[in-house]
């Protein structure tokens, strides 16, 4: 194996070895995710580039299956959508495209996962603080420190990492143990 491969693996698996401690917070998480979708709620996803890919694969596995075929569940990646993105990034800037999006579908008991491996993308910080004003519970997957949108959510996951890959490897962990776990909490798997 190469030099650069052992140096990337190696900072995965130091990466993972201090992920332990968020087991505890990401089970409750997981069963307040699936009491919003017994109550009718929706689990909205949002993020820019990669964490975009990471939100619309998360949506996906909950409409469409992960463990198992069972019933599609109410999950939507915010962003996906280009006509609304671009509209809304036209007429009022890009900055808007998560809140608005939110404010128009989100309601009262819903619960958006705001992913960014910075944690200061302007348009997730405006989607925090629409999600507090609309009474729908907010969970920033952050890496780097957390950044400026670790305040300003209901509930920050950091990955102690700077780098943008370990962060992204560790973010798609998070949500994959989450799926996994809403469908054992909802008896699904």
């Amino acid at each position: 194996m190469s030099e650069l491969f052992n140096s990337v693996l190696q900072e995965h698996v130091a990466v993972f070895s201090m992920l332990e401690e968020a087991g505890p917070r990401l089970h409750a998480l997981a069963q307040r995710a699936a009491e919003t979708l017994e109550n009718g709620g929706t689990l909205y996803f949002a993020g820019n580039g990669g964490s975009a890919c990471d939100a619309q694969h998360l949506a996906a596995e909950l409409v469409g299956r992960y463990l198992s075929t069972r019933r599609p569940l109410r999950a939507m990646a915010l962003g996906a959508d280009s006509a609304a993105t671009t509209c809304i990034s036209n007429d009022f800037g890009y900055e808007q495209v998560v809140a608005r999006q939110l404010e128009g579908l989100g309601r009262r008991g819903d619960l958006v996962f705001l992913i960014s491996t910075s944690g200061n993308s302007a348009n997730l910080l405006l989607a925090a603080d629409t999600a507090r004003n609309q009474g729908i519970h907010s969970v920033g997957l952050l890496g780097k420190g957390g950044g400026q949108l670790a305040p300003r959510v209901d509930e920050a996951f950091i990955v102690p990492s700077q780098t943008t890959a370990r962060i992204q490897e560790a973010h798609i962990f998070f949500g994959h143990y989450l799926c996994e776990q809403i469908e054992r909490c909802l008896g699904l798997a």
